[in-house]
Protein backbone atom coordinates (compact mmCIF):
# COMPACT_ATOMS: atom_id res chain seq x y z
CA UNK A 1 0.00 0.00 0.00
CA UNK A 2 1.25 3.47 -0.81
CA UNK A 3 1.41 5.89 2.09
CA UNK A 4 -1.13 8.67 1.87
CA UNK A 5 0.54 12.07 1.42
CA UNK A 6 0.42 14.29 4.51
CA UNK A 7 -1.70 16.86 2.71
CA UNK A 8 -4.45 14.28 2.07
CA UNK A 9 -4.08 12.13 5.16
CA UNK A 10 -6.68 14.06 7.14
CA UNK A 11 -9.06 15.08 4.38
CA UNK A 12 -11.99 13.67 6.35
CA UNK A 13 -11.36 16.19 9.15
CA UNK A 14 -11.72 19.95 9.40
CA UNK A 15 -8.01 20.63 9.77
CA UNK A 16 -8.23 24.42 9.91
CA UNK A 17 -10.96 24.32 12.54
CA UNK A 18 -9.01 21.78 14.60
CA UNK A 19 -5.97 24.04 14.45
CA UNK A 20 -8.14 27.04 15.42
CA UNK A 21 -9.57 25.19 18.44
CA UNK A 22 -6.03 24.19 19.44
CA UNK A 23 -4.96 27.84 19.29
CA UNK A 24 -8.07 28.90 21.23
CA UNK A 25 -7.29 26.33 23.94
CA UNK A 26 -3.74 27.62 24.38
CA UNK A 27 -4.95 31.23 24.35
CA UNK A 28 -7.47 30.33 27.07
CA UNK A 29 -4.68 28.83 29.17
CA UNK A 30 -2.57 31.97 28.65
CA UNK A 31 -5.41 34.34 29.58
CA UNK A 32 -6.09 32.27 32.69
CA UNK A 33 -2.43 32.28 33.76
CA UNK A 34 -1.98 35.99 33.06
CA UNK A 35 -5.02 37.06 35.05
CA UNK A 36 -4.04 34.76 37.94
CA UNK A 37 -0.61 36.44 38.01
CA UNK A 38 -2.25 39.87 37.76
CA UNK A 39 -4.43 39.20 40.80
CA UNK A 40 -1.63 37.65 42.88
CA UNK A 41 -0.67 40.87 44.67
CA UNK A 42 -4.31 41.47 45.65
CA UNK A 43 -4.76 37.90 46.87
CA UNK A 44 -1.56 38.18 48.90
CA UNK A 45 -2.52 41.53 50.45
CA UNK A 46 -6.18 40.70 51.17
CA UNK A 47 -5.98 37.05 52.24
CA UNK A 48 -2.39 35.91 52.88
CA UNK A 49 -0.78 38.84 54.71
CA UNK A 50 -3.40 38.59 57.51
CA UNK A 51 -2.59 34.87 57.81
CA UNK A 52 1.25 35.14 57.85
CA UNK A 53 2.85 38.38 56.66
CA UNK A 54 6.41 37.05 57.03
CA UNK A 55 5.85 34.07 54.72
CA UNK A 56 3.11 35.45 52.48
CA UNK A 57 5.43 35.65 49.44
CA UNK A 58 6.19 31.94 49.78
CA UNK A 59 2.47 31.24 50.06
CA UNK A 60 1.47 33.21 46.97
CA UNK A 61 4.40 31.69 45.06
CA UNK A 62 3.06 28.26 45.98
CA UNK A 63 -0.40 29.24 44.69
CA UNK A 64 1.11 30.55 41.46
CA UNK A 65 3.21 27.42 41.11
CA UNK A 66 0.68 24.70 41.96
CA UNK A 67 -1.22 24.94 38.61
CA UNK A 68 1.93 23.54 37.07
CA UNK A 69 1.65 20.53 39.38
CA UNK A 70 -1.96 20.02 38.31
CA UNK A 71 -0.78 20.33 34.71
CA UNK A 72 2.01 17.81 35.23
CA UNK A 73 -0.14 15.14 36.85
CA UNK A 74 -2.91 15.57 34.28
CA UNK A 75 -0.67 15.31 31.24
CA UNK A 76 1.27 12.37 32.72
CA UNK A 77 -1.94 10.40 33.28
CA UNK A 78 -3.89 11.60 30.27
CA UNK A 79 -1.25 11.27 27.53
CA UNK A 80 -0.93 7.45 27.44
CA UNK A 81 -4.74 7.16 27.68
CA UNK A 82 -5.46 9.81 25.04
CA UNK A 83 -6.47 7.38 22.28
CA UNK A 84 -8.81 5.53 24.65
CA UNK A 85 -10.53 8.53 26.24
CA UNK A 86 -10.55 10.69 23.12
CA UNK A 87 -9.27 14.15 22.30
CA UNK A 88 -12.72 15.70 22.08
CA UNK A 89 -13.79 14.80 25.60
CA UNK A 90 -10.53 15.87 27.23
CA UNK A 91 -10.39 19.21 25.41
CA UNK A 92 -14.02 19.94 26.31
CA UNK A 93 -13.31 19.13 29.97
CA UNK A 94 -10.40 21.58 30.00
CA UNK A 95 -12.84 24.48 29.70
CA UNK A 96 -14.87 23.08 32.59
CA UNK A 97 -11.76 22.80 34.77
CA UNK A 98 -10.69 26.39 34.05
CA UNK A 99 -14.16 27.59 35.01
CA UNK A 100 -14.36 25.62 38.27
CA UNK A 101 -10.85 26.67 39.31
CA UNK A 102 -11.56 30.38 38.87
CA UNK A 103 -14.90 30.11 40.69
CA UNK A 104 -13.21 28.51 43.71
CA UNK A 105 -10.69 31.35 43.96
CA UNK A 106 -13.43 33.92 43.41
CA UNK A 107 -15.59 32.58 46.26
CA UNK A 108 -12.78 31.41 48.58
CA UNK A 109 -13.78 33.80 51.38
CA UNK A 110 -17.37 32.53 51.26
CA UNK A 111 -16.27 28.88 51.24
CA UNK A 112 -13.86 29.14 54.18
CA UNK A 113 -12.35 31.53 56.71
CA UNK A 114 -8.99 32.34 58.28
CA UNK A 115 -6.14 30.09 57.18
CA UNK A 116 -8.65 27.86 55.37
CA UNK A 117 -9.02 30.52 52.65
CA UNK A 118 -5.46 29.71 51.55
CA UNK A 119 -6.45 26.07 51.04
CA UNK A 120 -9.46 26.98 48.90
CA UNK A 121 -7.41 29.32 46.70
CA UNK A 122 -4.74 26.62 46.43
CA UNK A 123 -7.35 24.06 45.34
CA UNK A 124 -8.76 26.44 42.74
CA UNK A 125 -5.28 26.93 41.32
CA UNK A 126 -4.77 23.15 41.15
CA UNK A 127 -8.01 22.66 39.18
CA UNK A 128 -7.07 25.49 36.80
CA UNK A 129 -3.77 23.66 36.28
CA UNK A 130 -5.69 20.49 35.43
CA UNK A 131 -7.51 22.46 32.73
CA UNK A 132 -4.19 23.60 31.29
CA UNK A 133 -2.86 20.03 31.46
CA UNK A 134 -5.86 18.76 29.49
CA UNK A 135 -5.17 21.40 26.82
CA UNK A 136 -1.56 20.32 26.35
CA UNK A 137 -2.48 16.63 26.55
CA UNK A 138 -4.62 17.07 23.43
CA UNK A 139 -3.11 19.95 21.46
CA UNK A 140 0.50 18.75 21.13
CA UNK A 141 -0.20 15.28 19.69
CA UNK A 142 -3.11 16.69 17.67
CA UNK A 143 -0.91 19.22 15.86
CA UNK A 144 1.87 16.65 15.43
CA UNK A 145 -0.72 14.31 13.89
CA UNK A 146 -2.23 16.92 11.58
CA UNK A 147 1.18 18.11 10.33
CA UNK A 148 3.56 15.09 10.55
CA UNK A 149 6.00 16.60 8.03
CA UNK A 150 6.13 20.07 9.61
CA UNK A 151 6.01 19.51 13.37
CA UNK A 152 8.54 22.07 14.59
CA UNK A 153 7.02 24.93 12.60
CA UNK A 154 3.37 24.13 13.36
CA UNK A 155 3.98 23.49 17.06
CA UNK A 156 5.74 26.85 17.33
CA UNK A 157 2.90 28.62 15.51
CA UNK A 158 0.12 27.07 17.60
CA UNK A 159 2.10 27.70 20.79
CA UNK A 160 2.32 31.35 19.81
CA UNK A 161 -1.20 31.55 21.22
CA UNK A 162 0.00 30.75 24.75
CA UNK A 163 1.89 34.07 24.92
CA UNK A 164 -0.92 35.55 22.83
CA UNK A 165 -3.28 34.67 25.68
CA UNK A 166 -0.84 36.15 28.18
CA UNK A 167 -0.90 39.42 26.22
CA UNK A 168 -4.70 39.50 26.08
CA UNK A 169 -5.04 38.70 29.78
CA UNK A 170 -2.28 41.08 30.82
CA UNK A 171 -3.64 44.05 28.90
CA UNK A 172 -7.14 43.36 30.16
CA UNK A 173 -5.85 43.14 33.71
CA UNK A 174 -4.08 46.49 33.43
CA UNK A 175 -7.13 48.10 31.79
CA UNK A 176 -9.49 46.73 34.44
CA UNK A 177 -7.26 48.10 37.19
CA UNK A 178 -7.18 51.50 35.49
CA UNK A 179 -10.98 51.60 35.40
CA UNK A 180 -11.22 50.58 39.05
CA UNK A 181 -12.33 46.99 38.48
CA UNK A 182 -11.06 44.64 41.18
CA UNK A 183 -9.50 41.20 41.16
CA UNK A 184 -12.97 39.62 41.17
CA UNK A 185 -13.80 41.08 37.74
CA UNK A 186 -10.51 39.78 36.35
CA UNK A 187 -11.25 36.22 37.47
CA UNK A 188 -14.77 36.41 36.04
CA UNK A 189 -13.36 37.46 32.68
CA UNK A 190 -10.95 34.48 32.75
CA UNK A 191 -14.00 32.20 32.71
CA UNK A 192 -15.39 33.53 29.39
CA UNK A 193 -12.84 31.99 26.96
CA UNK A 194 -13.04 28.72 28.90
CA UNK A 195 -16.76 28.52 28.19
CA UNK A 196 -16.11 29.41 24.52
CA UNK A 197 -13.57 26.57 24.26
CA UNK A 198 -16.06 23.97 25.49
CA UNK A 199 -18.69 25.23 23.03
CA UNK A 200 -16.17 25.20 20.13
CA UNK A 201 -15.58 21.46 20.61
CA UNK A 202 -19.26 20.62 20.04
CA UNK A 203 -19.76 18.79 16.75
CA UNK A 204 -16.02 18.65 15.96
CA UNK A 205 -14.40 15.31 15.05
CA UNK A 206 -10.81 14.58 16.06
CA UNK A 207 -8.42 12.14 14.31
CA UNK A 208 -6.52 9.33 16.04
CA UNK A 209 -2.97 10.24 16.98
CA UNK A 210 -0.07 9.66 14.59
CA UNK A 211 1.09 6.71 16.68
CA UNK A 212 -2.32 5.02 16.78
CA UNK A 213 -2.99 5.64 13.08
CA UNK A 214 0.32 3.96 12.21
CA UNK A 215 -0.58 0.87 14.22
CA UNK A 216 2.20 1.29 16.79
CA UNK A 217 1.22 -0.63 19.91
CA UNK A 218 1.22 0.68 23.47
CA UNK A 219 4.15 -1.61 24.24
CA UNK A 220 6.18 -0.16 21.39
CA UNK A 221 5.28 3.34 22.55
CA UNK A 222 6.49 2.67 26.11
CA UNK A 223 9.71 1.07 24.85
CA UNK A 224 10.77 4.45 23.49
CA UNK A 225 11.22 5.57 27.10
CA UNK A 226 14.38 3.47 27.33
CA UNK A 227 16.33 5.71 24.97
CA UNK A 228 19.15 7.54 26.83
CA UNK A 229 18.74 10.54 24.52
CA UNK A 230 15.07 10.86 25.41
CA UNK A 231 15.99 10.85 29.10
CA UNK A 232 18.45 13.69 28.45
CA UNK A 233 15.73 15.68 26.66
CA UNK A 234 13.26 14.85 29.44
CA UNK A 235 15.49 16.25 32.18
CA UNK A 236 16.47 19.22 30.01
CA UNK A 237 12.79 20.11 29.77
CA UNK A 238 12.80 20.73 33.53
CA UNK A 239 15.25 23.57 33.04
CA UNK A 240 13.96 25.08 29.78
CA UNK A 241 10.43 25.37 31.16
CA UNK A 242 11.63 26.77 34.48
CA UNK A 243 13.61 29.43 32.59
CA UNK A 244 10.44 30.62 30.86
CA UNK A 245 7.43 29.96 33.04
CA UNK A 246 8.64 30.55 36.61
CA UNK A 247 9.91 34.11 35.96
CA UNK A 248 6.79 34.80 33.89
CA UNK A 249 4.51 34.02 36.83
CA UNK A 250 6.72 35.95 39.27
CA UNK A 251 7.48 39.06 37.24
CA UNK A 252 4.47 41.17 38.28
CA UNK A 253 4.71 40.59 42.00
CA UNK A 254 8.51 40.83 42.12
CA UNK A 255 9.75 43.43 39.64
CA UNK A 256 7.16 46.21 39.76
CA UNK A 257 9.21 48.08 42.39
CA UNK A 258 12.62 47.61 40.77
CA UNK A 259 11.77 48.64 37.19
CA UNK A 260 9.31 51.36 38.31
CA UNK A 261 6.50 50.15 36.07
CA UNK A 262 3.81 47.48 36.47
CA UNK A 263 5.66 44.18 36.18
CA UNK A 264 2.69 42.71 34.34
CA UNK A 265 3.52 45.07 31.46
CA UNK A 266 6.91 43.37 31.14
CA UNK A 267 5.10 40.04 30.90
CA UNK A 268 2.74 41.49 28.28
CA UNK A 269 5.67 42.88 26.29
CA UNK A 270 7.64 39.61 26.40
CA UNK A 271 4.54 37.60 25.53
CA UNK A 272 3.84 39.83 22.54
CA UNK A 273 7.44 39.38 21.44
CA UNK A 274 7.09 35.60 21.72
CA UNK A 275 3.78 35.63 19.85
CA UNK A 276 5.38 37.35 16.86
CA UNK A 277 8.67 35.45 16.91
CA UNK A 278 7.12 31.99 17.08
CA UNK A 279 5.58 32.64 13.69
CA UNK A 280 9.13 32.95 12.33
CA UNK A 281 10.17 29.52 13.64
CA UNK A 282 10.10 27.92 10.14
CA UNK A 283 12.69 30.40 8.83
CA UNK A 284 14.94 29.92 11.86
CA UNK A 285 14.61 26.13 11.61
CA UNK A 286 15.98 26.21 8.07
CA UNK A 287 19.22 27.74 9.34
CA UNK A 288 19.70 25.87 12.62
CA UNK A 289 18.83 22.40 13.85
CA UNK A 290 16.36 22.22 16.78
CA UNK A 291 19.30 21.67 19.15
CA UNK A 292 21.09 24.68 17.68
CA UNK A 293 17.97 26.77 18.32
CA UNK A 294 17.83 25.50 21.91
CA UNK A 295 21.51 26.28 22.59
CA UNK A 296 21.13 29.84 21.33
CA UNK A 297 17.89 30.20 23.30
CA UNK A 298 19.59 29.07 26.52
CA UNK A 299 22.40 31.59 26.09
CA UNK A 300 20.01 34.50 25.63
CA UNK A 301 17.71 33.33 28.45
CA UNK A 302 20.60 33.13 30.93
CA UNK A 303 21.84 36.60 29.99
CA UNK A 304 18.29 38.01 30.07
CA UNK A 305 17.45 36.67 33.51
CA UNK A 306 20.74 37.96 34.90
CA UNK A 307 20.00 41.35 33.35
CA UNK A 308 16.49 41.40 34.86
CA UNK A 309 18.03 40.91 38.30
CA UNK A 310 19.92 44.21 37.86
CA UNK A 311 17.30 46.21 35.94
CA UNK A 312 16.34 49.39 37.82
CA UNK A 313 14.31 51.44 35.35
CA UNK A 314 11.65 50.97 32.65
CA UNK A 315 14.33 51.16 29.92
CA UNK A 316 16.70 48.61 31.46
CA UNK A 317 13.71 46.44 32.37
CA UNK A 318 12.50 46.38 28.76
CA UNK A 319 15.98 45.71 27.39
CA UNK A 320 16.53 42.82 29.81
CA UNK A 321 13.05 41.48 29.14
CA UNK A 322 13.73 41.58 25.38
CA UNK A 323 16.85 39.45 25.83
CA UNK A 324 15.08 36.98 28.13
CA UNK A 325 11.94 36.80 25.99
CA UNK A 326 13.91 36.18 22.80
CA UNK A 327 15.80 33.44 24.61
CA UNK A 328 12.82 31.51 25.97
CA UNK A 329 10.61 32.13 22.93
CA UNK A 330 11.24 28.84 21.09
CA UNK A 331 12.12 26.61 24.05
CA UNK A 332 8.83 24.88 24.91
CA UNK A 333 7.53 24.04 21.39
CA UNK A 334 11.01 23.17 20.08
CA UNK A 335 11.59 20.76 22.97
CA UNK A 336 8.24 19.08 22.21
CA UNK A 337 9.02 18.92 18.50
CA UNK A 338 12.50 17.49 19.17
CA UNK A 339 11.02 14.64 21.19
CA UNK A 340 8.34 13.95 18.56
CA UNK A 341 10.75 14.15 15.61
CA UNK A 342 13.38 11.93 17.21
CA UNK A 343 10.94 9.44 18.75
CA UNK A 344 7.69 9.49 16.72
CA UNK A 345 6.74 6.00 17.90
CA UNK A 346 6.55 7.41 21.41
CA UNK A 347 3.41 9.29 20.37
CA UNK A 348 1.42 11.27 22.91
CA UNK A 349 3.20 9.52 25.79
CA UNK A 350 6.61 11.06 25.13
CA UNK A 351 5.19 14.49 24.32
CA UNK A 352 3.09 14.31 27.47
CA UNK A 353 6.07 13.38 29.61
CA UNK A 354 8.00 16.32 28.20
CA UNK A 355 5.17 18.59 29.29
CA UNK A 356 5.09 16.87 32.67
CA UNK A 357 8.80 17.51 33.17
CA UNK A 358 8.40 21.14 32.21
CA UNK A 359 5.57 21.88 34.57
CA UNK A 360 6.89 19.84 37.49
CA UNK A 361 9.95 22.05 37.46
CA UNK A 362 7.78 25.12 38.13
CA UNK A 363 6.31 23.48 41.21
CA UNK A 364 9.81 23.44 42.66
CA UNK A 365 11.39 26.54 41.13
CA UNK A 366 8.61 29.07 41.75
CA UNK A 367 8.25 28.35 45.49
CA UNK A 368 12.07 28.42 45.67
CA UNK A 369 12.01 31.91 44.15
CA UNK A 370 9.44 32.88 46.77
CA UNK A 371 11.65 31.44 49.51
CA UNK A 372 14.70 33.35 48.24
CA UNK A 373 12.54 36.49 48.15
CA UNK A 374 11.37 36.03 51.76
CA UNK A 375 14.87 35.25 53.06
CA UNK A 376 16.44 38.19 51.26
CA UNK A 377 13.79 40.69 52.42
CA UNK A 378 14.40 39.69 56.06
CA UNK A 379 18.16 39.94 55.56
CA UNK A 380 17.90 43.34 53.84
CA UNK A 381 15.66 44.67 56.63
CA UNK A 382 18.03 43.48 59.34
CA UNK A 383 15.81 40.79 60.84
CA UNK A 384 12.21 39.65 61.24
CA UNK A 385 11.28 42.29 63.80
CA UNK A 386 12.76 45.08 61.72
CA UNK A 387 10.89 43.90 58.62
CA UNK A 388 7.60 43.71 60.50
CA UNK A 389 8.05 47.31 61.64
CA UNK A 390 8.44 48.60 58.06
CA UNK A 391 5.56 50.62 56.67
CA UNK A 392 4.80 51.41 53.01
CA UNK A 393 7.43 53.81 51.75
CA UNK A 394 10.93 54.09 50.26
CA UNK A 395 12.60 51.75 52.79
CA UNK A 396 10.10 48.94 52.27
CA UNK A 397 10.42 49.38 48.52
CA UNK A 398 14.22 49.16 48.80
CA UNK A 399 14.03 45.95 50.84
CA UNK A 400 11.51 44.28 48.55
CA UNK A 401 13.44 45.43 45.48
CA UNK A 402 16.62 43.72 46.69
CA UNK A 403 14.62 40.58 47.41
CA UNK A 404 13.11 40.61 43.92
CA UNK A 405 16.51 40.96 42.25
CA UNK A 406 17.92 38.06 44.24
CA UNK A 407 15.03 35.78 43.28
CA UNK A 408 15.67 36.40 39.55
CA UNK A 409 19.46 36.10 39.83
CA UNK A 410 19.32 32.57 41.19
CA UNK A 411 17.11 31.22 38.38
CA UNK A 412 19.52 32.52 35.71
CA UNK A 413 21.77 29.55 36.50
CA UNK A 414 19.29 27.11 34.96
CA UNK A 415 19.59 28.04 31.27
CA UNK A 416 23.35 28.55 31.76
CA UNK A 417 23.69 24.85 32.64
CA UNK A 418 21.72 23.91 29.51
CA UNK A 419 24.46 25.38 27.33
CA UNK A 420 26.59 22.37 28.26
CA UNK A 421 23.77 19.87 27.72
CA UNK A 422 22.70 21.10 24.29
CA UNK A 423 26.31 21.42 23.13
CA UNK A 424 26.74 17.74 24.05
CA UNK A 425 23.67 16.71 22.03
CA UNK A 426 24.88 18.78 19.06
CA UNK A 427 28.25 17.00 19.15
CA UNK A 428 26.43 13.66 19.35
CA UNK A 429 24.35 14.53 16.27
CA UNK A 430 27.51 15.58 14.43
CA UNK A 431 29.14 12.26 15.25
CA UNK A 432 26.18 10.48 13.61
CA UNK A 433 26.41 12.61 10.47
CA UNK A 434 23.57 15.13 10.47
CA UNK A 435 20.35 15.57 12.39
CA UNK A 436 17.19 14.60 10.51
CA UNK A 437 13.65 13.98 11.80
CA UNK A 438 12.59 10.35 12.11
CA UNK A 439 9.42 8.98 10.54
CA UNK A 440 7.30 6.01 11.60
CA UNK A 441 8.22 3.43 9.01
CA UNK A 442 4.79 2.10 8.40
CA UNK A 443 2.26 2.83 5.70
CA UNK A 444 -0.52 4.98 7.01
CA UNK A 445 -4.00 4.37 5.56
CA UNK A 446 -6.32 7.28 5.01
CA UNK A 447 -8.54 7.94 8.03
CA UNK A 448 -12.24 7.56 7.76
CA UNK A 449 -15.07 8.55 10.04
Amino acid sequence: MTAVPATHRHSAYKIERLFFVSALALATAGINASLRANTAADLQRIFLDPIDAVHSATMIASILGVPFLGFALTIAIGSPLLDYIGMKLLLSLSGVAFTVGMLLILFAEKLSSGAGIYNVIYLGAVIAGIGWGLVETVVNPLVATLYPDDKTAKLNVVHAWWPGGLVIGGLLGVAMSKFGLGWEAKLIFAILPAVALTIACIGLEFPPTERAAAGVSMGQMFRELRSPLFLVLFFSMFLTAASELAPGQWVDIALSRTVHMPGILLLVYVSGLMFVMRHFAPALGRRLSPIGVLWLSSLMAALGLAALSYANSPVTGLLAATLWGTGVCFMWPTMLASASERFPRGGALLMGLMGTAGTLSIQFVLPFMGKVFDERKIEAAGGVEQFQRLTPGPELDRVLGLAAQSSFRVVALLPAFLLIVFAGIWLYDRSKGRYSPQAIKKDVPEFSL
